[in-house]
């Protein structure tokens, strides 16, 4: 199943926004990666259209929740309005009334990160799931 019918089959109201992919990462990176130099970021593969935002996580250069208590953490995270986007893709979701939303509901997705509105945290998903990740962190 798709993610957007996942996600509305439990009744979170989705509005997809296919071109904001570009935004929400550079607004990602402004509000969890704001701390590094654009020699670390270059140095840990984050900044070039290969790279990885997530490397923040895997590199240990911002605190986060790994694995099963990153789930955890995401699961229990009261949420509201989010906005779901992908690493290599401009697609982009908004979420609304997302409280029922889950680590579980997002088994089948690579590279995805999920925001509250305010950039507060995240969550994310990698390809590598198992060897990196999931990552759970706190602006």
């Amino acid at each position: 199943m798709k993610l957007v019918d996942l996600l509305i089959n439990k009744k979170i109201k989705v509005t997809e926004i296919p071109k904001w992919g570009i935004y929400l990462r550079n607004q990602w990176e402004n509000h969890f990666a704001n701390d590094l130099s654009e020699d670390v970021k270059s140095a840990i593969n984050i900044t070039d259209n290969y790279g990885y935002l997530w490397h923040l996580f895997s590199f240990e250069k911002k605190e986060c929740l790994v694995e099963e208590h990153a789930e955890e953490a995401f699961n229990k995270e009261p949420k509201s309005t989010c906005f779901v986007f992908y690493q290599h893709s401009n697609y982009a979701l908004i979420l609304d009334d997302s409280s029922s939303i889950t680590a579980a509901d997002l088994q089948n997705e690579q590279d995805i990160y999920i925001v509250d509105k305010d950039f507060n945290w995240t969550y994310v998903k990698t390809h590598e799931t198992g060897c990196f990740g999931p990552y759970f962190s706190r602006k």
